[in-house]
């Protein structure tokens, strides 16, 4: 019994420190993405499809669907850090999965509901 209580002492003891982690990773990461922006050092880069684009998107941001990143790489700086966002988020992870094992700097931003930047 002493043994159960001492394992889920530690895996506990574990499981907020790694939470703790994760919630300074948070802050950090948004910290150097208010200063990215403020320092325009960034490309919006909207993988959602053309029409979801054309119904709306972040003012500056290209257009390249998630499925032909590969295919479209010459349009982006390397020197600058890729800012990504789609409908709900899951094309946008693709996307930034994709760009980071190709060397890119990038930030997945989401969904596009829930960016507080400026849309069109």
């Amino acid at each position: 019994m002493k043994k159960i209580i001492f394992i889920l002492g530690c895996l506990l003891f574990i499981f907020c420190i790694t939470g703790c982690k994760s919630s300074e990773s948070k802050v950090q990461e948004e910290k150097t993405l208010e200063q990215i922006i403020s320092e325009n050092n960034y490309i919006l880069l909207d993988v959602r499809s053309e029409e979801e684009f054309s119904k709306g998107h972040l003012v500056g941001a290209l257009n390249i669907p998630h499925d032909v990143i590969r295919e479209n790489l010459s349009f982006l700086d390397k020197s600058k850090v890729l800012l990504v966002y789609c409908r709900s988020g899951n094309r946008s992870k693709l996307a930034y999965n994709t760009l980071k094992g190709l060397g890119y700097q990038v930030y997945d931003l989401g969904a596009y509901d829930s960016i507080d930047l400026e849309k069109e």
